[in-house]
């Protein structure tokens, strides 16, 4: 009989409890006990979930309050000093670790300033996990007991689980070198790291556990030699351990078959992989497995919102049973469900013809188990032909097609892609429009949502109020918005975003070709989380998105106010795309779009439009070659038919974050002005990487997922680092993003400390003329 298994469930809760929980703990509302017990509450309905929906294997300690790659940090002791000498209680270490801390000393606590760890991408998803940071001083041992302690507490109510554990091996490799240790590389501490999982392996299989989920998801990357010498050594080592469960080494979001030297011959239970994003690895993968290791087959998918096709999924599970007998073949997600929203049953404004085309992580566990059924020989018959009268349903909808856009699309030219001069020319004239001093400051684009703008577009959506009402409070907040700008000094100006929800949602929303939720939120880090609209078909744009605000926030002022868009590529990787049209196609779609939106704010006046990419990283294949020059290539062009439609005397800017890209794929999108995460890189390698980078760039100055105000001092201190190798007459001052997630006091306090510390430089510079 053919067993089914989840990797992982959303850990947010169905209405975002531990969002509301997490953040009311950080604001002194909650206390650690309720936070603990709300995500208990959490845990116990998401294994309550998978055992009533009759998974075989169920995942434990996929919970986390921040970051899985985070808890391990501090499950084992991967703690930089910078946390350690504030007498932290647990929680409080692990939240500082995740965004930084800064509180004044009290009668029972010391001072606390202390910044976050890097954060980045996880893969090629738009969730972010905290960056591991190890030293020559790194110590490793076990502090707490996290993994044993769920294990326990769903054993509790009567539900087996299998523990989860990111591997060692990706462990080290997705972390990095402290600034005081760039020498080390962190995959050299394997030997001092594995004694302590296998102390961890042996206090779980002491209380019961027989299996465990080792997840190792670098083998979808490009491994050197030496990192597949990495994956023998610690499976070997836990070979000739007595007394540990068994483990199944689980891959997501590629292939492994490049890799397949690092895992052949791996003693080790099983494997999993994904079928979905690489269903061409099951003969390569089930070819070097020994006789009795067991074959884990993703065929659900972990990342995407569309309902299954289950004859198309059981073909390549049926395939795998050929190969391996029933016996050795699991059916399961592939991978976390995570990435999914947690239950389609919570969505009563979606159209049910729209509604049969979807499946959330919930509806996954029945997919995940019925398609198990089917390949063990029992009847499901009546789910089978349901499911297929969904998928054809889907195909053959009205709301998909539109041929007027499938017609432009296809007309798409180079010329379309390609601005009237190159950046040398365009700056000539762009330097009298503009008149900006050296170290010109601006900011991203977004300024603080409070509880009065997300309250008044409540009312607003709910029909308490009128359009007209709605328009007057948005103008109220453009103006305050402007004027603390003028106030505080800043070069370039933006309306402040009040009326948007959410970068990619409320452009969607004006869009033809998309469909929404009221509860699809999906965890991109931390306490954020997105409410991801979902690509059903094709897009347009049937009026313009953001003239109205911007114009309005122009006429306000007689500095420059920078016309707001997203990006196509990211529009599409923060969207569920769809899976009947390839992303090429539907990222130039809505560049199409875009375009038409650019070109009416330039017609309207405004000089500086910036359309970001804070997505393009994130849709890079994982490995090297042929598809992923072929992603640059056209995920660049797309931008470029977004922007190419402006005179030269119109200044593109660009905006990306967590992207580590190479300053030529920049380069390739042709804005005059990009500016990029940096304030948490500390590299001196990646600033000198853009010395030649022709075009003008803005390294972010400080991290906005922090509380924490940096000091004039500290501003200086970074800025004078990047001028060591950037040169002065290109750089810009800005954060890293945008700043809706802060509150106006912290906001105001960093951004006039920016702008003291541009003005200071400015004075320097000009002491040198």
């Amino acid at each position: 009989m053919v067993s089914s298994s989840v990797l992982g469930f959303p850990r947010i809760g169905a209405k975002r409890e531990l969002k509301k929980a997490t953040e009311a703990y950080w604001s002194g509302k909650k206390s650690v006990e309720e936070l603990l017990k709300v995500g208990k509450e959490i845990r116990e309905t998401n294994w309550k979930l998978q055992k009533e929906a009759g998974v075989d294997i169920i995942p434990s300690n996929d919970f986390s309050f921040y970051d899985q790659v985070l808890d391990a940090s501090l499950l084992f002791n991967v703690i930089p000093d910078r946390y350690t000498k504030y007498d932290l209680s647990e929680i409080d270490l692990y939240f500082a670790m995740a965004r930084g801390l800064q509180r004044q000393a009290t009668e029972t606590s010391k001072k606390v300033d202390v910044t976050a760890l890097e954060m980045v991408k996880w893969f090629d998803s738009n969730y972010h996990y905290v960056r591991p940071t190890f030293s020559k001083s790194t110590e490793f041992k076990l502090t707490g007991a996290k993994p044993v302690d769920q294990y326990l507490e769903a054993k509790a109510l009567g539900i087996e689980t299998r523990p989860v554990l990111i591997g060692p091996v990706s462990f080290l490799y997705l972390g990095k070198a402290d600034k005081d240790s760039l020498d080390l590389e962190p995959i050299s501490l394997l030997d001092k790291l594995l004694p302590v999982y296998v102390e961890l392996l042996k206090k779980l299989a002491a209380v019961g556990v027989k299996s465990v989920q080792i997840d190792e998801p670098i083998l979808v990357l490009d491994l050197p030699e030496k990192i597949h010498g990495a994956f023998q050594k610690a499976y070997k080592y836990f070979s000739e351990q007595k007394d540990i469960p068994e483990i199944v080494v689980a891959s997501y979001f590629g292939t492994v078959v490049p890799n397949l030297a690092a895992i052949k011959g791996l003693p080790v239970a099983g494997f999993h992989v994904d079928l979905v994003r690489a269903p061409e690895q099951l003969n390569d993968v089930a070819a070097i497995l020994s006789d009795k290791q067991v074959l884990s087959v993703g065929v659900v998918n972990g990342r995407n919102i569309w309902k299954n096709d289950f004859a198309k999924s059981t073909k390549i599970v049926e395939a795998a049973i050929a190969k391996l007998g029933a016996d050795r073949v699991i059916v399961a997600t592939s991978s976390s469900l995570l990435h999914t929203p947690v239950d389609l049953d919570n969505e009563s404004k979606l159209t049910e013809e729209v509604k049969d085309s979807f499946s959330f992580a919930k509806q996954k566990l029945y997919e995940v188990t019925v398609i198990a059924k089917k390949v063990s020989g029992k009847d499901v018959a009546a789910a089978y032909e349901a499911n297929a009268k969904s998928i054809a349903g889907r195909a053959n909808s009205t709301k998909i097609n539109n041929q007027a856009v499938q017609k432009r699309t296809a007309a798409i030219t180079n010329k379309l892609a390609t601005r009237a001069a190159p950046f040398t020319e365009r700056l000539k004239e762009q330097i009298p429009v503009f008149k900006l001093p050296l170290f010109p400051t601006t900011t991203i684009g977004s300024f603080p949502q409070t509880k009065e703008i997300r309250v008044t577009r409540n009312k607003f959506q709910k029909g308490a109020i009128s359009a007209q009402q709605y328009e007057d409070f948005i103008n109220k907040q453009i103006e305050e918005a402007i004027k603390i700008q003028e106030d505080i000094g800043l070069d370039v100006l933006v309306e402040g975003e009040a009326s948007r929800s959410d970068m990619v949602f409320f452009f969607a929303e004006q869009l033809d070709g998309y469909q929404f939720t009221e509860n699809g939120w999906v965890q991109s880090y931390g306490s954020r989380y997105v409410r991801a609209p979902i690509i059903y078909g094709d897009v347009s744009r049937p009026k313009p998105m953001t003239l109205r605000e911007t114009v309005y926030a122009q006429s306000l002022t007689t500095k420059p106010v920078k016309g707001m868009l997203t990006g196509p590529v990211t529009m599409l990787r923060w969207s569920f795309p769809r899976d009947d049209l390839d992303q090429k196609t539907q990222a130039n779609q809505i560049s199409l779009a875009l375009r038409d939106e650019v070109s009416d704010l330039e017609a309207a006046g405004i000089k500086v439009i910036q359309v970001d990419e804070p997505a393009l990283r994130e849709g890079l294949p994982l490995r090297a070659g042929a598809e992923r020059d072929d992603y640059y290539e056209w995920a660049a062009k797309a931008f470029r038919i977004s922007t190419s439609s402006v005179a030269n005397k119109t200044q593109i800017h660009s905006h990306f974050c967590y992207s580590d890209l190479d300053p030529n794929h920049i380069k390739a999108l042709d804005a005059d002005v990009v500016s990029i995460e940096f304030s948490k890189k500390d590299d001196a390698n990646y600033i000198a990487e853009f010395k030649n980078y022709p075009n003008h760039i803005g390294l972010g100055l400080f991290d906005i997922h922090s509380p924490r105000i940096p000091s004039t001092e500290e501003f200086i201190e970074k800025i004078g680092k990047i001028l060591e190798s950037y040169p002065a007459e290109k750089f810009w001052v800005n954060p890293d993003c945008g700043l809706k997630t802060r509150g106006w006091p912290e906001t105001i306090a960093s951004l006039t400390h920016m702008v003291e510390a541009a003005k200071y430089y400015r004075e320097k510079y000009a002491e040198k003329k």
